[in-house]
């Protein structure tokens, strides 16, 4: 691994700490708290692609692990992994991957449609499966109950989506970080 390979996983792991320090948005009908910090996985593997994205937010985890005070609401610790969201935070960088090998997949065939659709893959359905399995099974629910439960956290994630896609597409025509898998 080349140095800036790791400056780059460092500045994303660095981004998703920043991110955390943004205040949940509460939508005022369902009262539920939408947080800035799952744009980064986004990020990461549509500017990053799957290896060096995927290693951003593990690395993050890591640190969160070590118990420092990085996400949302300045939690921390190896217990936040055991609690209901503890999946979506493991899922962080299964959706980075995930979102980083198909963007090097359908390199030249980026357009912003391919990339929304990508980041939605990644960042929504593989997340939220991975996520509402953990759910179900911490809080001993159906899966069904845990999907149905997660639905209003898709609206601040489809927005998410339209926010990496722009950036994504942004920094491909300016400085290109990802090369053709």
């Amino acid at each position: 691994m080349k140095t800036k390979d790791i400056v780059y996983i460092a500045l994303f792991a660095a981004l998703m700490a920043v991110l955390g320090l943004f205040p949940p948005f509460t939508l005022p009908v369902t009262g539920v708290p939408i947080t800035a910090q799952s744009l980064a996985p986004m990020l990461a593997g549509a500017i990053l692609g799957a290896r060096r994205g995927a290693l951003s937010v593990v690395l993050f985890l890591v640190l969160v692990a070590l118990g420092l005070p990085l996400l949302a609401g300045g939690r921390g610790g190896f217990g936040v992994f055991l609690g209901a969201t503890g999946g979506f935070m493991l899922g962080w960088a299964v959706s980075a991957f995930v979102i980083g090998y198909l963007i090097e997949k359908f390199w030249d065939r980026l357009n912003v449609v391919n990339t929304a659709a990508i980041i939605g893959f990644g960042g929504i359905v593989v997340l939220y499966g991975l996520g509402n399995a953990w759910v179900a099974v911490a809080v001993d629910i159906s899966y069904w109950k845990a999907t149905v439960g997660s639905a209003p956290f898709l609206i601040g994630d489809a927005l998410k989506v339209f926010v990496a896609t722009g950036a994504a597409l942004a920094v491909r025509r300016a400085y290109p970080l990802v090369s053709p898998a």
